[in-house]
């Protein structure tokens, strides 16, 4: 973290001089960067594969809170839930551009750290940071995040490919980062109460990393041209099971049988939920920023994903009219609703 009392006032350089000493350390190594940054726009050649695009927007007081993320973290976080946008379409990311709106409360030293972060996710995910904007800003911080990938045409999967009989699966654990906020939200009020009385996350750290830190799923998507796995339909894990559900069954014009017993949920996120007073499935279905990869195969895959560790098969798509339901451990059967966050409501 950075020191206040060494603090650099942002406009002793200007806005070209910040651009030019925050992307001083960014190298290039995707094939298809044709040049990045230092000119009025980069070029890209992605050969005959299509070309995918996600822009993101993090607005401080709506999608985070400084007073318990870490800044190099929210510049990793930026970045990553950016990608998992690509990966949920089944290609590569392989560009970002990295833009940044900042109050005069923030030195040099604070975006350092968001750009460090930034960077850190280009390093390990293999993406070129290709350009970006800065500005003042009268509201707080804000980042403005935009993906670019590829893949070949045969293999994207859209929203859309759900077909009747299609297993319906999903990468890691749900509900983590929905009680990791829970659990990060108490410590706040806490410490705003108490300043005296530090954070107790001790043993949390798994849940905490996973509202603060997530990771987007290449390696699933890795994993699936290993095994050559074809999902029919795909979306990311960002606003909640039952949400990215009906975003799937929606735009296939299908239903879907959902097992509760079936939800992944890690042991800490499900114990920690219950000292909360919360129902470990409804953090999985409403809580969101899990960045799982949700996605429907057809049946004669199942032999391909039954065996992976981290894929479990939730449930089943149906014909349309059959309508979106769970069916709960106690064999009632109950319609899916989105309860979701929603940022113009922010009911998190």
């Amino acid at each position: 973290m950075f020191d206040n009392k060494d603090k650099t006032e942002i406009n002793e350089l200007g806005e070209f001089g910040l651009i030019a000493h925050l992307t001083k350390a960014v190298e290039l190594t995707e094939p298809s960067t044709v040049k990045g940054i230092g000119d009025d726009a980069a070029v890209l050649d992605f050969s005959n594969k299509k070309t995918l695009i996600s822009t993101d927007l993090l607005l401080e007081g709506i999608h985070f809170d400084l007073r318990y993320v870490p800044l190099k973290h929210l510049g990793y976080k930026a970045v990553q839930v950016n990608l998992s946008d690509i990966y949920a379409m089944n290609g590569k990311a392989s560009q970002i551009t990295f833009s940044i709106g900042l109050s005069s409360k923030f030195p040099l030293e604070a975006v350092e750290e968001i750009y460090e972060g930034a960077l850190i996710a280009c390093k390990k995910y293999n993406v070129d940071l290709i350009g970006g904007d800065t500005s003042a800003s009268a509201q707080g911080l804000v980042i403005s995040v935009t993906s670019i990938g590829y893949a070949e045409t045969e293999k994207i999967a859209y929203r859309s490919g759900a077909k009747e009989g299609d297993l319906l699966c999903v990468s890691g654990d749900l509900g983590g980062a929905y009680v990791g906020l829970q659990l990060l939200e108490r410590e706040k009020q806490i410490f705003l109460e108490n300043p005296q009385i530090q954070p107790d996350l001790e043993g949390k750290d798994y849940i905490v990393e996973r509202q603060l830190k997530p990771e987007a799923r290449k390696d699933v998507v890795e994993l699936f041209e290993i095994y050559g796995i074809q999902p029919h339909a795909m979306i990311d894990v960002s606003d909640g099971l039952a949400s990215e559900i009906l975003h799937i069954c929606n735009a296939s014009k299908v239903g879907c049988k959902l097992y509760e017993d079936k939800i992944p949920i890690d042991p800490m996120t499900y114990d920690t939920a219950r000292e909360f007073g919360l129902d470990p499935t409804v953090c999985a279905l409403n809580g969101g920023e899990d960045y799982e990869l949700l996605f429907t195969v057809p049946q004669e895959q199942y032999d391909k994903v039954k065996n992976q560790l981290d894929i479990t098969i939730i449930g089943y798509i149906t014909e349309e009219a059959a309508g979106c339901e769970m069916i709960s451990k106690s064999g009632n059967v109950h319609p899916i609703k989105a309860q979701g966050w929603n940022a113009f409501k922010g009911n998190r």
